[in-house]
């Protein structure tokens, strides 16, 4: 009676195959229980719409009490970093989405080095992710590496500046570009185009390289391949962006109402803003693995090699939060943990290895064979 009331084992695959297609639903089950980490890095003057477009991309506001200096206050401007983490659900994936602000750069009157804040930035999130990968704890390492970097250019000047060519000939093989030409409302269609080519022409001479988007694979889809070539003649994007909602013939839009007219922020005739959304959204997976496989490993094999000098941590004095200086305080204690461990791994193999030297016996003393 028992067997026969007994559920009987179902197969969920058809006879004759293993099921080894499953896997990949596996690991997108892991995946969205795990959740996805992303930072990114908005860089430009200051007036320039970086905070309106970065709450207008995630609709959410990072930004809700921010202080704006004054003429007086900028003429000493020194570039701060500003790293806002918020949690976005959406139909139950989540992301933890770090976005890393600037304020400052380009404002003050000698921006000779108002890059250099950006570079050690840039290289401590690497030492840090190197720290922990070679650390006792590898299980929950918290991935703080910049993804990428939205850099804004003015739609008001005829190209590039010199400070943006510095900045990006200087960063772009440290982290992925991403040139947007902000506020492009401000400009005709045909400005806007003149510019476009423009900049990437000053990008090419000055061998600046940016963020390329992948290729597609034959066996893709028509429509992914028809929206990667779009989104590769948008670059650099020409984006407008609001978080305030119009109501234009009956239906709720997002955009800037003008005398002439609506500017609508997701309307791909409009502006490029949605085309890069989209370009963040679908390659985001592949600006994780571009920083793990090729910025991250050239900091590696450099750090490795001794070529590069490793980035000390910022001070506890430096402003930072309880909840951060702890961290950091745990940071350096594992790490004189580890130094510790090495120490005593090396003392161990010396003395193991003076043991073997005096039990192993002299060829000179050992006994000679007796001869018949």
């Amino acid at each position: 009676m028992a067997s026969d009331t007994a559920r009987q084992f179902a197969n969920p695959e058809m006879p004759g195959y293993v099921g080894f297609a499953n896997l990949p639903n596996q690991v997108h089950r892991k995946s969205v229980k795990k959740g996805f980490e992303f930072t990114l890095m908005v860089v430009g003057e200051s007036g320039l719409g970086k905070s309106t477009m970065i709450n207008s991309l995630f609709l959410t506001d990072l930004y809700p009490e921010r202080y704006i200096p004054d003429a007086s206050e900028k003429i000493k401007q020194t570039v701060k970093l500003e790293a806002s983490t918020v949690e976005i659900e959406e139909r139950g994936v989540k992301l933890r989405l770090t976005v890393v602000d600037t304020p400052g750069f380009g404002d003050a009157i000698d921006n000779t080095d108002c890059f250099k804040s950006i570079i050690h930035y840039i290289d401590e999130q690497f030492e840090r992710f190197l720290q922990d990968e070679s650390g006792l704890n590898r299980r929950n390492i918290t991935d703080n590496r910049i993804h990428c970097c939205f850099y804004f250019i003015s739609p008001f000047g005829h190209g590039l500046k010199p400070l943006d060519i510095e900045f990006m000939k200087q960063l772009h093989s440290k982290v992925n570009i991403v040139p947007v030409i902000a506020k492009s409302d401000a400009l005709t269609k045909k400005e806007v185009m003149k510019l476009k080519r423009r900049v990437m022409q000053e990008i090419e001479e000055n061998g600046i390289k940016i963020y390329p988007l992948p290729d597609c694979d034959s066996d893709e889809d028509e429509d992914y391949k028809e929206q990667v070539r779009q989104l590769k003649e948008a670059v650099p994007f020409a984006v407008s962006s609001t978080t305030q909602t119009l109501d234009v013939k009956g239906r709720k839009v997002r955009g800037r109402l003008y005398p002439w007219g609506v500017v609508e922020v997701e309307n791909p005739e409009h502006c490029d803003f949605i085309k890069l959304r989209t370009m963040l959204i679908t390659h985001m997976q592949d600006l994780q693995e571009v920083t793990q496989e090729l910025h991250y490993e050239n900091y590696r094999s450099e750090r490795l090699a001794g070529k590069a000098v490793p980035r000390k941590m910022s001070t506890p004095d430096s402003g930072l939060s309880e909840k951060e200086r702890i961290i950091q305080e745990k940071e350096a204690e594992l790490q004189r943990m580890q130094e510790m461990l090495a120490k005593m791994q090396e003392q161990m193999r010396q003395k193991q290895s003076d043991d073997s030297r005096q039990a192993t016996p002299s060829p000179t003393n050992a006994p000679l064979p007796q001869s018949d």
